[in-house]
């Protein structure tokens, strides 16, 4: 294991890891107080090469390692790989191409819905992840061997994982599973934080103008003063607060301090104003500042029977796969399927189609039927 502090070694980690088809990558960082992501430290393995670097030493040049991260030749392999993609999209302005994420092939191999990283290694690899040193203060100088030694074994061991997971992808003709799912992880959109766009994480609880207009209004001021501050969402206003300020529209300080969903004193803050600006921003014009939102549809009545045999047949296929049925379709697309050939749900794209939604069609056309041999329940064409 190296430890990397200087250019001249990280040099060398980079010119080890360029002789490789594919390495291991990992990072730590701290996020609990700040809007971004702290990086304190990067693990590789790939070769014989395996390496943490420290991205808090002074003076360390990243780029010779972010260009290998950019390198397309070279396949980066990760685990959970939605906070580490987010990170290493600040750094680089892209996302790191190509990708393997160990969690979603476990998935495709039928190895368990969102399998954590410890329980893979004991199922595919008999070892046992130490976890002693998960949650610690990764920013804090000097590491302590105890903490370098967990941090490098999340690579190590996610290393010796790639080529069997690949192999088991392949045994069971899946790998095209695999490259649909990174498709959706490797979605730029996902890492862009645009102000603009932050009414999207937010629940639409009522479609008037008035209260979309505010609560994307809000939401904008919100996500600019997070950025701003480096500060969470929830520590400048909490979701709630502005489905309250979206219902109740205040317009002055006094207002603000009779709101329930409002810290305490937040309107004698200085953030106060911008919050009440962007709501008289909202409403100068609600109709023409409220997103386009469409309302959904209402489910037609007497689904009940459909609903309840597409859960079985979902049942039966996901037994077949050895997947858990809700990585194939939830209840709401299980409804939606009932009510709509044509609905736009995962289960009637790509492999979930595949496997299962052209099977859902063709029972709701009579062309299937579900029968019982004994206990267990089996499709038959008619």
């Amino acid at each position: 294991m190296v430890i990397v502090t200087d250019n001249d070694t990280l040099h060398e980690v980079c010119e080890g890891l360029r002789k490789t088809e594919f390495f291991a990558v990992d990072t730590e960082f701290l996020r609990e107080s700040t809007y971004w992501s702290k990086l304190c430290l990067i693990q590789v393995a790939g070769g014989d090469v395996e390496a943490i670097i420290d991205p808090l030493a002074e003076g360390l040049d990243m780029r010779p390692f972010l260009s290998i991260m950019a390198d397309t030749s070279i396949t980066k392999v990760f685990h959970a790989a939605r906070q580490d993609l987010e990170i290493f999209y600040r750094l680089m302005g892209q996302v790191p191409l190509p990708l393997f994420d160990s969690q979603i092939a476990a998935m495709a191999a039928g190895l368990g819905d969102s399998i954590g990283y410890d329980t893979l290694v004991q199922k595919m690899l008999r070892r046992t992840v130490d976890k002693g040193s998960r949650f610690t203060d990764w920013s804090r100088r000097p590491l302590t061997d105890k903490q370098l030694t967990y941090a490098i074994g999340d690579v190590t061991h996610l290393r010796d994982l790639y080529p069997l997971l690949i192999g088991r992808l392949e045994d069971r003709n899946r790998l095209s599973w695999v490259d649909e799912e990174m498709e959706n992880l490797t979605n730029p959109a996902l890492y862009q934080f645009d102000p603009e766009e932050a009414w999207r994480r937010m629940k639409i609880r009522k479609y008037t103008p008035q209260w979309l207009a505010i609560m994307r209004f809000v939401t904008r001021w919100r996500e600019r003063e997070a950025q701003t501050r480096d500060k969470p969402r929830g520590r400048i206003l909490k979701d709630d607060a502005i489905y309250e300020v979206a219902q109740q529209a205040p317009r002055t300080v006094e207002a603000l301090g009779r709101m329930r969903a409002i810290p305490r004193g937040f309107e004698r803050s200085s953030m106060a104003q911008g919050l009440l600006g962007a709501i008289n921003d909202a409403l100068t014009d609600p109709a023409e500042h409220a997103p386009k939102v469409e309302r959904p549809q209402a489910m037609p009545s007497g689904l009940g029977p459909v609903v309840e045999m597409l859960k079985v047949l979902l049942r039966i296929k996901a037994e077949d796969l050895g997947v858990a049925p809700r990585l194939i379709a939830n209840a709401a697309d299980i409804e939606r399927l009932a009510a709509y050939d044509d609905a736009d749900i995962a289960a009637l794209k790509g492999w979930r189609r595949e496997a299962f939604g052209e099977d859902a069609l063709r029972l709701k056309r009579g062309e299937l039927s579900l029968t019982l041999d004994g206990k267990r329940a089996l499709i038959e064409a008619r």
